[in-house]
Order: structure tokens, then C-alpha cells, then sequence
């Protein structure tokens, strides 16, 4: 496809006024054809001395699979025939793309006598798959009047995963035996808990109570006792994918922060020993993985929420904590991650979570917008502020209700930032077990 550049329309504006003087003086339209004439030879001209379409092509490197909220990079690289016409200026380059990503600009490159590769920078939105459809180029002639359009085709698919870059580098900070993230406390508990680990020779300050008598006797030294909290708990990543949580908050919908902190306590708790299962509802249960040890688990868990989808269903809790009953005979830590409005639409919601408080340990995780705080501490100047901070003063209320009645049932609760609630979840998390609160 060939089409007038910038520089061909003006100069064709620029031969209006000779044009116009055709109308007071008749002579001077010989003028206006020749004008016209010398134009369009040259135009032709840079048509035929600028390379064909078949003489450029474009050759992509397309990850498989990218990182939500991690840049990606897709490889173009214009490749040029070398018994082609030479290439005057840049080949601008765009990906034609469908799916959750940003749009893509148009990328410039110098291609002349050899051939041009450059980095296309990619930023996905949400979860889901990503079609590179076609490759569009553009290069003009040598005196820039007519431009030359190519499309080629592409379909190729890229799948964007949770970020489990980020989870892989806060778990590895987190499951050092001397590293603390962020007021993270360490994952080993030597002294708490009911379950043996070691025997050591008694010092000054040591618990009396904690002397292994009969060892002591069979080594002839006082020993003691050294427990930590028991592991092969279960622990249920409940993930509401429910309307609220496809709402954005900080350049992503609330359900991929959850699913990368539901990721990170699953991944710290199989390393403790513990088993991870995971639950993902909204008007009905959408997926379910029951809970296994072992690291190699993580595969699953990964799988399971890559697949997971923005629904505009509004939440089933009864469905959904009944389901959970029904499949966990043994008591477990359940952490449920989803967020509600106001103390009435909570009802049900408040209600089933305290059922399901009575056999097992609920973590009630919820995602907190530090816009409605703004809102009420900044200096209002006008009505609209004034409304705004009164609206977002009513929904702080509600939400502090809400949260009142489920700690009033036993519930620990969670409500904070997407960057706050990983390390307050894992605190809490080690303070269940530091606590034996399962046995």
C-alpha cells in the first residue's frame, strides 16, 4: 500500500495560491499543470527508487509467557534484501496486538545497508493471553513524498502469568535463616511449640521445667528440651474473584495483588512443611486444588491461578465457605482474600466466615484503597472535596464495622495496602503456628 507522506501534502497546499491566480489570470494555469506535473514525476520517482514491499520483511522473538507488571520485551528485527533498493531514513515498526496490554508505540529503526533489531517494550495490565497479530512497517522514498505500508502477519501468543518474579525474590529474602524482610520475623521457632527438635546442655536462664530428666541422667549432664511449632498443617488460599475485586487498585485489579500474596504464603508454607491447597469463587466455586506438601506443589498453585478470570459475578459466601466444610475434615488455616463495600452488603459474608471460624482459622484478608484516606485528611477548598471526604469517611466507618465483627468472632483480620498485606499476612501466618492455634 502506498500513501502521500506529510511532506507531499504540504508541498501541494503550497500550489493553492497558484492555482487560485487562475481564476483572475487564465494564463496561469499553465503554470498550475506544470507545477503539478514536475510533482507527480517526482513523487513517482521516490516510489520507484524507495524498496519494495517483498524486499523487508520483519523477524519477532516472542516470549512464550510474561509477568504481570513486569516489562516484557518482544525482539524486532527488520531484515533487508540484499539485492534490494537502499532504505533512505528509518523503517517505523508497530505490533498490532489484541489482549490485556498497553498500546504499543511506534518504534524507529535505522535500517541502511545492513539489517536493524531493536527491543519492543511490552507492559501487560492484567492476566490472560496476548495475541501479536500482525507487524506493521512503514519506510518512505528518498525525497519522503509517498510512503510504503506493509502488514505482516504474526499469530503468535503470549501468556501473562501472575508475578511470581516478585514472589520468588521476597520468598528468598523471607526463608533466610538470618534475613528479615520489612519486620518479617524468621520462619524457625526454636523453643516454642509442642514438637521435638533437639537436645542441649542446660545454662543459666533456661526453663527448669524444660530438663529431659531421663537423658540427663542416661548423659550424665542436664539437658534440655528444645520444641518447635508443629508443621503438615493445611492452609487454604481462598481467592474471591468475585465484581469488587476486578476493580483496579495501583495499576492492577485487586484479585492479581491477592494472588501474588496468596502466592508468597504458599510458597513460604510448603517450605515450612506445611500443606497448600487453593479455592477460587465468586457466584460459584471456579477452582479448587486440594492441599498437598512438598514444593514441587507450587507448579499447580501457579497453574491454577494463571487460569483464573475476571468474572462481573457478585460473591456466593455461603456456597463458597460450605464447599470449604464439606471438603476439610481436619482443622486448617483458611486465608481468605476479597474485599466487600459496606457493613450490609457484608452481611452474608460476615456470617459464613464466622461459621467457618469455629473449626478451622480464618485470615481474613482486604485490600485497602489509601485513596479514601486522602480524601478525609486532605484540606477541603471546595463542595466537591467536602463531599468526597464526607463519602469517603462514611466507607472508612462501614469498613471499620465490618472488620470489628469479624475480630469480635475470632477472625484475624487484615486490611492494608497491596504492598503491606504480604508481610502482615506472613506475620500473623507465623504467629499461628508460633501459637500452635491448629493443633
Amino acid at each position: 500500500m502506498i500513501r502521500p507522506t506529510r511532506r507531499f501534502l504540504m508541498v501541494m497546499l503550497a500550489g493553492l495560491p497558484i492555482a487560485m491566480l487562475t481564476i483572475f489570470y487564465e494564463p496561469m494555469w499553465m503554470i498550475w499543470l506544470g507545477y503539478l506535473g514536475v510533482w507527480l514525476i517526482l513523487g513517482g520517482l521516490d516510489v520507484l527508487f524507495s524498496p519494495a514491499r517483498k524486499e523487508l520483511s520483519a523477524v519477532l522473538d516472542v516470549p512464550s509467557f510474561v509477568h504481570l507488571g513486569e516489562p516484557a520485551r518482544v525482539g524486532v528485527e527488520v531484515k533487508r534484501d540484499p539485492a534490494a533498493s537502499k532504505v533512505y531514513g528509518d523503517v517505523d515498526v508497530m505490533l498490532q496486538l489484541e489482549g490485556p496490554v498497553e498500546d504499543v508505540p511506534v518504534q524507529k529503526l535505522g535500517v541502511d545497508r545492513e539489517d536493524a533489531a531493536q527491543d519492543v517494550e511490552l507492559m501487560p495490565v492484567q492476566r490472560g493471553q496476548v495475541w501479536v497479530e500482525k507487524v506493521h512497517m512503514r519506510w518512505s522514498g528518498p525525497l519522503g513524498l509517498f510512503a510504503k505500508v506493509s502488514e505482516q502477519p504474526v499469530e503468535q501468543e503470549i501468556g501473562v502469568a501472575p508475578n511470581i518474579m516478585a514472589v520468588r525474590r521476597a520468598a528468598i529474602r523471607m526463608a533466610s535463616h538470618n534475613a528479615m524482610m520489612q519486620g518479617a520475623k524468621l520462619l524457625k521457632f526454636i523453643g516454642d511449640g509442642s514438637e521435638f527438635e533437639s537436645l542441649r546442655e542446660y545454662t543459666q536462664g533456661l526453663n527448669i521445667r524444660d530438663i529431659h530428666w531421663s537423658a540427663s541422667a542416661r548423659h550424665r549432664k542436664l539437658l534440655c528440651r528444645e520444641n518447635r511449632s508443629e508443621r503438615n498443617h493445611r492452609v487454604i488460599i481462598a481467592l474471591d474473584t468475585g465484581a469488587l475485586m476486578r476493580e483496579p487498585l495501583e495499576g492492577m485489579p485487586k484479585l492479581d495483588h491477592a494472588i501474588s500474596s496468596g502466592l508468597l504464603l504458599g510458597f513460604l508454607s510448603l517450605k515450612m512443611g506445611d500443606q497448600v491447597g487453593l479455592l477460587a469463587f465468586d457466584s460459584e466455586v471456579r477452582s479448587y486444588i486440594a492441599p498437598q506438601p512438598g514444593v514441587h506443589s507450587m507448579q499447580r498453585l501457579l497453574k491454577a491461578s494463571t487460569e483464573l478470570k475476571y468474572t462481573p459475578y457478585e460473591t456466593n459466601f455461603t456456597l463458597a465457605m460450605s464447599t470449604l466444610k464439606t471438603k476439610l475434615r481436619r482443622r486448617a488455616i483458611i486465608v481468605v482474600f476479597t474485599d466487600f463495600m459496606d457493613s450490609v452488603s457484608a452481611e452474608l459474608m460476615v456470617e459464613n466466615l464466622g461459621r467457618l471460624s469455629r473449626k478451622h482459622v480464618v485470615l481474613f484478608v482486604a485490600l485497602r484503597d489509601h485513596m479514601l484516606d486522602r480524601a478525609t485528611r486532605q484540606l477541603p477548598d471546595s463542595l466537591d472535596h467536602i463531599s468526597q471526604a464526607v463519602v469517603a469517611g462514611d466507607m472508612q466507618r462501614e469498613r471499620d464495622v465490618v472488620l470489628t465483627r469479624l475480630r469480635r468472632q475470632g477472625i484475624f483480620c487484615i486490611d492494608g495496602a497491596p504492598d503491606e498485606i504480604s508481610v502482615s499476612l506472613i506475620n500473623r501466618y507465623l504467629d499461628v503456628h508460633r501459637r500452635e492455634l491448629v493443633a
